[in-house]
């Protein structure tokens, strides 16, 4: 009994030590900033692509308690602006040997982030390619359902990415 607690207070303080230097990369703590986020440039036929984008960008902003999202310009610090160039959404065809069964979904796009005041880029990505295989099954409910479910992870993993880089460049400020 003796040894079990010695090794948990031992486990304790261990991690007492290894702790004190852990920083979230995902929350900004540094000065407070207001960012304003523009809706997206949508050049494909997809509707509704640049307010999911919008909304999932403005969900990853508002984790940090020193960011604010703002619905203008004026008065921001920051500004965030991008544009979807191109989705491909591959159709689907069946037929005798021509069985798919994974698909990708293709999502283009370019954006920046731009430091108002002293009209420094902190972000600047003119090219970017994100994609998301999903499986493709004979119902085409389900089919339309796993496309959906894979453009929406990309626009989740872009959002959290393009946060990432923007307070990781903040924070070089």
């Amino acid at each position: 009994m003796k040894t079990l607690s010695r090794s948990f207070l031992l486990l304790v303080i261990a991690s007492l030590f290894v702790a004190c230097g852990y920083r979230n990369p995902n929350i900004y703590t540094g000065p407070d900033k207001k960012i304003y986020i523009t809706e997206w440039k949508n050049r494909t036929s997809e509707l509704n692509l640049d307010a999911k984008l919008y909304r999932s960008l403005t969900r990853w902003f508002q984790k940090s308690r020193s960011i604010a999202t703002v619905r203008a310009k004026e008065g921001a610090d920051l500004i965030l602006a991008g544009e979807v160039v191109s989705l491909e959404l591959p159709s689907l065809s069946y037929g005798a040997g021509n069985l798919t069964s994974e698909v990708k979904v293709r999502l283009r796009v370019r954006y920046i982030v731009k430091d108002i005041p002293s009209n420094k880029i902190l972000l600047e990505i003119s090219d970017q390619t994100w994609e998301e295989s999903y499986l493709v099954s004979t119902n085409s409910s389900a089919n339309q359902d796993n496309e959906s479910k894979a453009l929406d992870k990309i626009i989740e993993d872009m959002s959290q990415k393009i946060y990432q880089k923007t307070i990781a460049g903040i924070s070089k400020m």
